[in-house]
């Protein structure tokens, strides 16, 4: 918990890049994807991928996808200290190797500032790593009061136009996130959208939206 309190102070929740606070993200030409991926039944090895893309073609250009033994142990709230190492290792391994692939931006699999604490798994990686993260992630974390109760599943079916979006405000009256669903790829399925780090939550909406082809955003799909 220290070691969190320590890293989130150094969170920054709002644009801090020009391709930013531009309609079109004009200047912005590569977005990054990590995930990682366990194998069933074995929580000790997962596959870790990075993944840069074009923008806006969402071309891939790199790849960096290994198996990687994992020894932290799961607890719950503390996902990062599990997962962001071998992630800030293979950002690392490309910023050695193809240094003019470095993204500009991070789209996660998984959550920001949308955590217990208010310090995810993307908010971790950004501050580590410095680069502007977005938290993506497929299931509603339920924290500060959000649950995944009727009114939210018939908020979600209220959204009726592709790309629309409602806040998901905690009890204690912080705008977490973004609940985003995208009709036009034929799946009425929610994403949860939080900031990482270095960028504001509507330009994380808009990036992750102008990313979609699918329900899931291209740079984490691939």
């Amino acid at each position: 918990r220290r070691e969190q309190a320590r890293l989130k102070a150094s969170v920054v929740e709002e644009d801090t890049e020009e391709w930013q606070k531009d309609a079109h993200f004009t200047g912005l030409e590569r977005v990054g994807g990590v995930d990682l991926s366990y194998i069933k039944g074995d929580d000790s090895r997962a596959c870790a991928s990075l993944v840069v893309l074009s923008y806006p073609a969402l071309e891939v250009l790199y790849q960096d996808c290994r198996m990687v033994a994992v020894g932290a142990p799961y607890v719950a709230g503390f996902l990062a200290f599990r997962e962001v190492p071998v992630l800030v290792e293979a950002v690392q391994r490309l910023q050695q190797e193809e240094p003019q692939l470095r993204p500009q931006v991070l789209l996660v699999d998984g959550n920001g500032l949308l955590h217990p604490r208010g310090f995810g798994t993307a908010c971790h990686l950004g501050v580590l790593t410095d680069l502007p993260c977005i938290g993506v992630a497929k299931n509603l974390l339920q924290v500060d009061g959000l649950v995944r109760d009727e009114l939210h599943r018939e908020q979600i079916r209220s959204l009726q136009r592709s790309g629309e979006t409602f806040p998901l405000t905690g009890t204690s009256g912080k705008v977490l996130g973004m609940v985003s669903c995208h009709f036009n790829n034929n799946s009425s399925k929610p994403l949860y959208i939080s900031v990482g780090h270095r960028v504001s939550l509507g330009t994380a909406v808009r990036l992750v939206r102008a990313c979609c082809r699918f329900r899931i955003p291209e740079p984490i799909r691939q």
